[in-house]
């Protein structure tokens, strides 16, 4: 253990202020990005608190040192961490609630807290719409917990948990309303492999991150039917181009798409073989069923949820977005993936 770490253990309570931030911070949800992202805070912090659904993983995990179910090559020091299968436990200890869940299971968390939350700093690393709401978990905390949008941020840019768990250099961008809240947060992440930007438009990155999803399931079905590289390239291009104007129409703001929260998360998740999006999209178009293809993957493909999504809000947009479109007629239509897709190609510029 480091010495900043034995300080921290021996000198500071946990509880104590650390780079700004106040009260603690504490990770809720058990997958991969949480694992990766506990990585980060606890190196930084010397200790996180973790509530995890089920007890018989917090029992292995201390035991083995490791995740049992992800990134389980990637060791902690379970004296830094504070774990509960009880989440209003965690949220009274802590100020600071790092939501990592999948959208789909949200509210499900969220239905056994009685804590008070709204004073507390929540920030979402939840890629998708909060489910029969039709809202970015960013709105959603405002409105049905009373969180001051100040004290609300977000994780955006492109960073799959298994290379951050090997320390590959990572980019990413914090959005918030408050600058000095999310620079303050914005330390807790940065390290030698960890580049950290700010920005105050978390709706855009919430949005950005939920259609990026999308894009990817659409571009593993291009693959699964070998659409080769140029048809890809075309494909990513209109998906940047699709993806500005949604936010344009939604949440119109002074933003660069080609900034690595947009294009580079979409970029990154729509190429890469660690995404579990695109790997969903492949199955269906090899002619897997979607039924067949959830099950055979065993984790959660969060775009399929967010393409039903995205197609509602966007009757209240009106946006034109044909790939969007196109994933929801495969995906929710069962409309043939390689008529589908070929529909879509004489759309394409």
């Amino acid at each position: 253990m480091s010495f900043f770490n034995n300080l921290w253990q021996k000198v500071l309570h946990p509880m104590k202020p650390w780079g700004g931030i106040e009260g603690g911070i504490a990770i809720i949800g058990g997958g991969s990005w949480a694992t990766a992202i506990a990585k980060m805070v606890v190196a930084r912090t010397g200790h996180i608190g973790w509530y995890m659904r089920r007890s018989d993983r917090i029992a292995a995990f201390k035991k083995l040192g490791h995740n049992p179910a992800y990134l389980t090559a990637l060791n902690f020091d379970t004296n830094q961490i504070t774990f509960s299968a009880d989440l209003n436990e965690i949220a009274r200890k802590y100020n600071t609630l790092i939501f990592v869940t999948p959208s789909p299971y949200l509210k499900n968390h969220l239905a056994k807290l009685t804590t008070d939350i709204s004073a507390k700093t929540i920030v979402t690393a939840v890629k998708g719409i909060v489910p029969d709401e039709d809202m970015v978990v960013s709105e959603y905390f405002h409105t049905r917990y009373n969180v001051p949008q100040e004290h609300i941020l977000c994780i955006g840019g492109p960073s799959h948990a298994e290379e951050v768990a090997m320390n590959r250099l990572t980019y990413l961008t914090i959005g918030c309303t408050d600058e000095k809240t999310s620079e303050a947060f914005a330390n807790v992440l940065r390290s030698d492999y960890v580049r950290v930007e700010t920005s105050e438009d978390i709706i855009g990155i919430e949005y950005a991150a939920v259609l990026k999803n999308v894009y990817a399931i659409c571009a593993g079905i291009c693959n699964g039917l070998r659409y080769g590289d140029n048809f890809m390239a075309v494909l990513l291009t209109n998906c940047v181009r699709e993806m500005d104007r949604y936010l344009t129409a939604v949440s119109p703001a002074k933003r660069n798409i080609c900034d690595s929260v947009y294009l580079g998360d979409l970029a990154v998740t729509c190429y890469s073989n660690f995404s579990r999006n695109r790997t969903f999209g492949t199955m269906i178009g090899r002619g897997y069923s979607v039924e067949s293809a959830q099950l055979e993957m065993k984790m959660v493909a969060e775009g399929y949820y967010g393409t039903k999504c995205m197609a509602e809000l966007n009757k209240q947009a009106h946006v034109d977005m044909p790939i969007l479109d196109t994933v929801y007629d495969i995906l929710y239509r069962q409309m043939n993936p390689a008529e589908a897709i070929l529909a879509l190609t004489v759309r394409l510029t």
